[in-house]
Parts: C-alpha cells; sequence; structure tokens
C-alpha cells in the first residue's frame, strides 16, 4: 500500500512537469493562424464572396420561371347582353310569330281582293299555324344554343404559364456585375491578408517580450546573486571591523530592490506568457516555454539587411484600396447602363382553364409564345447624367484615397528603415558596453576584496552592469521587432 501510495504521488509531481509545453515563433504563427477567431470570418467572407461570384456569372444564362394561379369570381363574363340573350333564347317565336302575321295580312288581302274564298283562306292560315310550331321550337333551340355556347363561365380560373427570358444586351451591366463579384472576391482575400498579417504582427510582438521578459528575469536573478554575496561580504567585514553599519544597509536596501525587481519581472512575464495563450488559441493557464528562451543572445546579431529594392505595392491595405477604385468604376458602368437600350429575348407556354383557343372550353389548354422586348429610355430630365457624374466623382475620391495611402505607407517603410538601423546600432553599443560594464565589475570587485575601493563603488559598479544587460535585452528585442515592423510595412510579414 505505501508502495502504491508512493507511486501516485510520483506520478503526480511528474505529470504536470511534463505537461509543459515547448513553442517556437512559428508554431505560435501556426496555431495563432488556425484559432484565430478573426481570420475564421474572413475565411467565411472568402466563401460568400465566391458564391456572389458565380451567381453573378448566372445572369448570362437564360431565366426559367414557372407560375400557376387560381381566381374565383363573383360573376362571370359575359360576351352578350341581357336583351340579347332575351332574343337569342326566344329567336324561333319571333320569327314564326311574324311570318304568321306576315302571312295572315297577305291571306287577308287575297280574300278581300276575291282572289281566294274565305273557306280557303282558313285552310291555308290553319296549315301556316301547324308549320310555324314546329319552326319556332327549332329556331328556339338554335337560340338557346348560341347563347350557351357563348357563355364564359368564369366564375373559376386556373392558369400557368413558363417563362423564359435571355439577355440579349443590357447595357454593359452584366460584364460590369461580374467584374465587380471578381472584384470583392480578390477584396475579401486581401482583407483575409491584412487579418493574417495583423495576427502574426501581434505574435511576433508578444513572442519576443515574452523572451525578452524571461532574459531579464535571469538578469534580476543574476543580479539578486551578486547584491546578495556583496551583502555577506559586508556582513563579515562589520564583523572584523573594517564597514560601517551604514554600508550594510545601503547593500541591503541593494537586495530589497533586486528582489522586487524579480517580483515585478516574473508577473510581467506570466502575464504576457497568458496573453501570448490568448493569441494562440491556448488556454490562458497553459504551461509554455519559448523555444528561444534558452538560446544565445548573440545569435540575434544582425541579421542581413532587407532589401532596399522591395516595395510596399502588395500591402493589403492598398490592395484593398485599388479593390474599391476597380470597383467604383465598374459601378459607373452600372449606372450608365440603366439609361442604354436593353434588348431581351422572351419565350413561353401559356395555358388556363376555361381557355379562350375554342370557345372559352372548360380545359386546360395552352400555346407558345416567343418575342423580342427592346426597352430605349427616351428622356429622364438628365437623371442618368448626373448619377453618372456622381459615380464618376466617388471613383476620383477612392483613387484620392489611394494615393494618400500609398504616400503614408512609404513614409511608413522609411521609417521603418530608419528604425531597423538605429536599433542595429543600438544593439552594437549594448554589446560593447557590456564589454566595459563586465570589466568595470570585476575591477571593482578586485578592488573590493583588497579593500582599496568602497561598498558603494561596488554597487555603482553592479548596477552599471545590470543596466547594460538590460540595455542589451531591450536592443535585441526592439531589433527583432524592428525586423518584424519593416516586413509588416513592406506587406511580405507571412
Amino acid at each position: 500500500m505505501r508502495k502504491l501510495l508512493t507511486f501516485f504521488m510520483f506520478a503526480s509531481w511528474v505529470l504536470p512537469m511534463g505537461a509543459q509545453r515547448t513553442l517556437s515563433l512559428d508554431s505560435c504563427r501556426a496555431l495563432a493562424l488556425r484559432n484565430n477567431k478573426q481570420l475564421n470570418v474572413t475565411r467565411f467572407k472568402q466563401e460568400a464572396a465566391k458564391n456572389v461570384r458565380k451567381a453573378a456569372k448566372t445572369k448570362y444564362l437564360p431565366k426559367v420561371d414557372a407560375l400557376g394561379s387560381y381566381q374565383y369570381y363573383s360573376k362571370e363574363i359575359s360576351l352578350l347582353d341581357n336583351d340579347s340573350k332575351e332574343a337569342l333564347n326566344h329567336f324561333g317565336t319571333n320569327v314564326s310569330s311574324a311570318a304568321s302575321n306576315h302571312l295572315s295580312s297577305l291571306i287577308t288581302g287575297m280574300v278581300q281582293q276575291g282572289i281566294i274564298t274565305p273557306a280557303m283562306a282558313q285552310q291555308m292560315g290553319g296549315l301556316v299555324s301547324q308549320i310555324g310550331k314546329p319552326i319556332a321550337q327549332a329556331g328556339d333551340q338554335l337560340g338557346q344554343n348560341i347563347t350557351d355556347g357563348l357563355r364564359t363561365n368564369t366564375h373559376n380560373i386556373f392558369a400557368g404559364a413558363i417563362m423564359v427570358r435571355q439577355p440579349v444586351f443590357m447595357g454593359g451591366a452584366i460584364i460590369a456585375a461580374n467584374k465587380i463579384a471578381a472584384i470583392n472576391e480578390q477584396l475579401s482575400d486581401n482583407g483575409s491578408d491584412f487579418v493574417r498579417q495583423a495576427t502574426l504582427y501581434s505574435i511576433d510582438q508578444t513572442y519576443w517580450l515574452v523572451v525578452s521578459l524571461r532574459e531579464k528575469e535571469k538578469l534580476a536573478i543574476s543580479y539578486h546573486k551578486l547584491v546578495s554575496k556583496l551583502a555577506e561580504d559586508v556582513k563579515k567585514m562589520i564583523k572584523q571591523g573594517v564597514a560601517t553599519r551604514a554600508d550594510g544597509l545601503k547593500v541591503d536596501v541593494k537586495v530589497n530592490e533586486a528582489e522586487m525587481q524579480i517580483t515585478q519581472v516574473e508577473d510581467g512575464l506570466a502575464l504576457s506568457k497568458m496573453l501570448l495563450c490568448q493569441l494562440c488559441g491556448l488556454p490562458l493557464d497553459e504551461n509554455i516555454t519559448l523555444a528561444d528562451e534558452n538560446k544565445a543572445n548573440s545569435d540575434t546579431l544582425l541579421a542581413t539587411e532587407t532589401e532596399e529594392k522591395n516595395t510596399p505595392d502588395n500591402r493589403p491595405e492598398l490592395r484593398m484600396l485599388q479593390n474599391a477604385v476597380d470597383i467604383s468604376k465598374e459601378a459607373t458602368k452600372i449606372v450608365r447602363a440603366a439609361y442604354l437600350p436593353q434588348v431581351l429575348l422572351t419565350g413561353g407556354y401559356i395555358l388556363s382553364n376555361p381557355n379562350v383557343l375554342n370557345g372559352f372550353e372548360r380545359k386546360f389548354s395552352g400555346l407558345w409564345n416567343v418575342g423580342l422586348m427592346v426597352r430605349v429610355p427616351v428622356w429622364n430630365w438628365f437623371a442618368g447624367s448626373y448619377k453618372v457624374r456622381a459615380s464618376k466623382l466617388a471613383t476620383n475620391m477612392a483613387e484620392m484615397e489611394l494615393s494618400d495611402a500609398r504616400e503614408k505607407i512609404n513614409l511608413q517603410v522609411a521609417q521603418s528603415r530608419f528604425k531597423v538601423k538605429e536599433a542595429q546600432k543600438r544593439l552594437i553599443m549594448a554589446n560593447k558596453n557590456i564589454i566595459s560594464a563586465e570589466e568595470n565589475l570585476r575591477c571593482a570587485n578586485i578592488g573590493f576584496r583588497e579593500g582599496v575601493m568602497q561598498t558603494t563603488d561596488v554597487m555603482a559598479a553592479q548596477t552599471a552592469w545590470q543596466m547594460a544587460q538590460s540595455q542589451k535585452i531591450d536592443a535585441e528585442a526592439d531589433y527583432k521587432l524592428a525586423l518584424v515592423n519593416l516586413e509588416k510595412s513592406l506587406g511580405t510579414l507571412n
């Protein structure tokens, strides 16, 4: 049981140490690019822009629409008025009555003239009456059939259609819209590049800040050892009577200051590591170690100078502004196209119930159609000219912004190059100061041991040595950050 408990205690002590994670600058960059939320947003924007570009290409192709409808009307459409319907429904009766009256008048006249006898007239009238009844019935039936045939029966109307529209000439609007969609896709790519460079810039700054703070932590610990050793020596000298208590108090103050420096550097280092973890998408309490924390600082001296021929034309900001200028130019073409002739080829198939192709027959029936539609704006009170001028002015403003940004970026590049050279000189001077400070400290320690130098001289030499070391650490960090700034200003931070 005791062995098992010992094993678990050892495992709990070893596992946290094994969980420590070592990260290089490249791995930090990769983590940040993979986990950065803003970069993920730009990826979605790129995908959206790609789909918009694909949708714009479909404007060249014919469009097919299918329509369907149902309508109920309280009254039906009538092709005949009520008097005409009444006349047609009694057509035979009216004709037969008119014919009977006319024949009766003729027979009466013939009797009066003595052409026929009254008996013959009576026989002829009976014959006319017998013949008129079937004629009246047939005429009424014929009129009724005509009335029924002209009935529309439009209480319930069903209709459907398939329409095809093919643009032939739209004033260049479709071509301009496709170019805008393609430029928008480039704009989203440049925006993603801008966010990526900003992310890498933040990672590099924080990475080298952590490295410099780690070096300062080592420096603070070394300085604390120096002043602690001096404090022990001074205490021995006080016991021997060769130093005063005031000397001991001065050294104790330096020891306390060194301990406070260690605390401050440790707090700053912890916060910087938390920031680096946040940028990399790691838990804030992740135990990380950077690959450059234990490297010799002299290895970072004077990297090859960036070529002077590099220009900032590949800066994502400039590319985005150029995209804005191009979009503005194409938008002007779209505005102008709205006031140019437009030609459409149309076609389709229309069906309805009742249909008018066979006398409002209660069946679905339809017909094909093909046509050409031309739209020509004639007069709009110069609205098109005003809108085109306004769009051109917007393009001029975008070009001015691009020119201004290019000048400012050129100035930024020049400043970054000067800062790189200045950081190089500062680093060279810091290395020289290190040599002088170490020699001064060595001489002060020898003189203190020989008794020819005071405690304050040694403390001054230690302070100068610490300042020289700190300046060297700052100079190295500044030099690396100056190189990063130059790459960012040139748009080559990838």
